[in-house]
Formats: C-alpha cells, structure tokens, sequence
C-alpha cells in the first residue's frame, strides 16, 4: 500500500505540530500553592484529546490516497464566494458577535449569533426551530455559567446582562 500527502494530511501534520506547541506551552502554566488539581490539567486534557483526533485524521487521510483533480473546482471570484458560502458567513457573524458582546452582552448576543447563524446556513423556512434552539441553547448555557458555576460572563453596556 503507498501512501502519499493529500491536502489532508498536510492539515493533520499542522493540527499535530499546534498541538505540540500547545503543550509545550502548557508548561509555562503558573502553579499556586494552593488546590489539588493543577491548572494545566485541563488545557493539556483537551490538547492530548484534540493530539489524539488530530493521529486518527492523519491515519485515515493517509489511507486516502493523493488528491485528485477537481473538474467542478470553483473559477473565478464569483464562483470561488459561492463555493465559500458558508464558510464567509460564520466568520462574519462571528466577527460581529464578538464585536457586539461589550454593548449587548454574551447572553442577548450568542441568542442573536446562533439564530443568525443558523438562519443563515440552514435558511428562512425553519425560522421558528432557529428561535427556539438559540434562546435554549444559549440559555441554558449562560444559567449553567452564570448561576451553577458561578462564572461572571460579559454583560453590556446597553441590556446590562
């Protein structure tokens, strides 16, 4: 069996290499003197995790085979923005979400990111669903992180939660 890159592989290697970098720079976790669990343990839990998904991507790419050219390749820009879609509106809407956050807050804005996002990539006729899921998912989020755990999450400037 020969085995040779793809485009995959290649993405496997570099998510493999940023994994290394994470959990070297794991080490430069600061310990307190206090508590039991260690505050690296995390971060390198979810690393090794995310090292160990990265192996089985490259093993599977890999098994794949060389990448064959794509007669249905977009040409041109147009063509290249409606290949990219999806792609370019979640970076977009999550640019605006983040830049929302300070003057609406994280729970008014993940509501309207999800919902939005969710309208976007999946369209208008489940608009109802798309209400429905972002005001329980994010919901349900922020009163876990709010009132379960404790953790103080971003409020705004304008709606004050």
């Amino acid at each position: 069996m020969r085995m040779s890159l793809n485009r995959d592989s290649i993405a496997a290697i570099l998510l493999l290499a940023a994994c290394g970098g994470l959990a070297v720079a794991s080490f430069d976790i600061r310990e307190p003197d206090y508590g039991q669990l260690s505050p690296a343990a995390w971060p390198r839990l979810i690393v090794g995790i995310l090292a160990f998904l990265s192996l089985i991507y490259l093993v599977q790419s890999l098994r794949q085979g060389p990448d064959e050219a794509d007669p249905e390749a977009p040409r041109g820009l147009g063509a290249l923005f409606a290949h990219w879609r999806n792609v370019i509106w979640c970076f977009v809407l999550f640019g605006a979400y983040l830049l929302a956050i300070p003057y609406v807050g994280m729970l008014v804005g993940g509501i309207v990111f999800v919902f939005a996002l969710l309208t976007a990539l999946g369209g208008l006729r489940a608009i109802l669903l798309h209400a429905v899921i972002a005001i329980v998912t994010v919901g349900g989020m922020w009163l876990i992180f709010s009132y379960g755990l404790q953790v103080l999450l971003p409020r705004g400037e304008w709606t004050g939660f």
